[in-house]
């Protein structure tokens, strides 16, 4: 009874840190606003900009956010159940520990892979 009340009370809270870093990701991204005294073309461009800018936030925020809560989801089951099986093969410690380094080798790569594309959203487009 406890345990899914808990597990209900992380869930809400994980959403709402989820929608709250949703919001305030383009609010952090915003630029300052344009010189008064700029003519209007350039007050025109640093709209637009400021515009690109806070949607690029939102996609580089997504592209890692996501990848990296699953690799550490996956971690996580991993490595326990790994633990689970040495717990209960002792003899097999070896294989059981080498198969879940290189599974979570494979889960860290996906990781990496998505912190790469999110730097080429932020500094590329």
């Amino acid at each position: 009874m406890k345990t899914r009340k808990f597990r209900r009370m992380v869930m809400v809270m994980l959403l709402a840190i989820l929608a709250v870093s949703l919001f305030a990701v383009p609010v952090m991204a915003a630029n300052a606003p344009a010189d008064p005294a700029a003519p209007a073309a350039a007050a025109a461009e640093t709209e637009e900009s400021d515009n690109s800018t806070g949607l690029l936030a939102i996609a580089a925020g997504l592209a890692i956010s996501f990848p990296a809560m699953g690799g550490a989801i996956g971690m996580g089951i991993a490595t326990g159940k790994s633990a689970e099986g040495i717990a209960r093969q002792p003899e097999a410690e070896g294989k059981i520990r080498t198969t879940m380094m290189l599974g979570l080798v494979f889960i860290e790569t996906c990781v990496i892979y998505a912190l790469i594309i999110t730097i080429l959203i932020i500094f590329v487009m």
